[in-house]
């Protein structure tokens, strides 16, 4: 560890006292720059400890079975300096939850490889707020946005994309296309711009809404509510509200027709 490494103060909310007891070897062993400073069983201790603790980073348990609810206890902290890493057991709508506000998470039983990238990426957000308080502004929004997506279970409008200085919120109703450049992705939106994001686009496949976005290629996903219009022929395409023409494989073709039918 070098004289410019930080080491960040961590604080762990988990009912399961195994899980807590795990996780914080996993850290000693696995994340050097963490040191847990402290730990509770539920949100009560937690929201007595924590703002005199001043840590840095929560690994939070979302929902834990005891009945408490993670997000209660952020409601009840409010706005802080500090960063969340959720650990969840949730395998489905959740994890398209946390992806779309790019926050930090990790299932449960806690994998050591994916502990230290969400460490990473704390780290990495630690700079970006020092040097920008929009970027630290928008990040607690996400965790806002999260928690009310989470609680629709299904409710997602929004997505938030990282950049080097931050993130950008942006409405799903403006992006009309998503096309793949190795394995990262460009997002195209109704105003004719684009962005560059390091996800892959199937990343994009399996967070963005069905009933709003399809595949329709192993490069493409579009929006249907932007499709002017179809064309069928030796290669099948679409052609979409901002005159872009977006290829059909034929793989995917039977799919696309028969969803337009119904």
């Amino acid at each position: 560890m070098s004289k410019d490494d930080i080491k960040l103060k961590a604080y762990i909310v988990d009912d399961e006292f195994h899980a807590r007891e795990n996780l914080i070897m996993m850290i000693d062993d696995f994340c050097p720059l963490i040191e847990v400073i402290g730990q509770a069983d539920g949100v009560n201790p937690a929201i007595e400890q924590i703002p005199v603790l001043n840590p840095d980073l929560l690994f939070l348990d979302i929902r834990m079975p005891s009945g408490a609810e993670g997000f209660d206890l952020l409601d009840r902290l409010g706005d802080g300096d500090y960063q969340v890493i959720f650990v969840t057991a949730f395998k489905d709508y959740a994890v398209r939850a946390f992806q779309a506000n790019a926050i930090h998470y990790l299932l449960k039983p806690v994998d050591p490889e994916e502990l230290q990238q969400a460490v990473q990426k704390v780290l990495e957000y630690k700079k970006v707020f020092a040097d920008d308080a929009e970027s630290k502004s928008l990040y607690q929004n996400s965790l806002k946005q999260l928690n009310t997506q989470i609680n629709a279970e299904s409710g997602l409008n929004k997505i938030t994309l990282n950049h080097s200085r931050g993130f950008r919120i942006v409405e799903l109703s403006t992006i009309i296309r998503l096309e793949a450049s190795g394995n990262c992705t460009w997002l195209y939106f109704n105003d004719g711009s684009k962005y560059f994001d390091t996800r892959t686009l199937g990343v994009y496949e399996n967070l963005l809404p069905e009933n709003l976005f399809m595949r329709v290629h192993k490069s493409h996903i579009i929006s249907i509510n932007d499709i002017r219009e179809y064309q069928s022929g030796s290669g099948p395409l679409v052609v979409l509200n901002d005159l872009s023409e977006v290829p059909i494989s034929r793989a995917r073709l039977a799919e696309f027709l028969h969803r337009f039918k119904s």
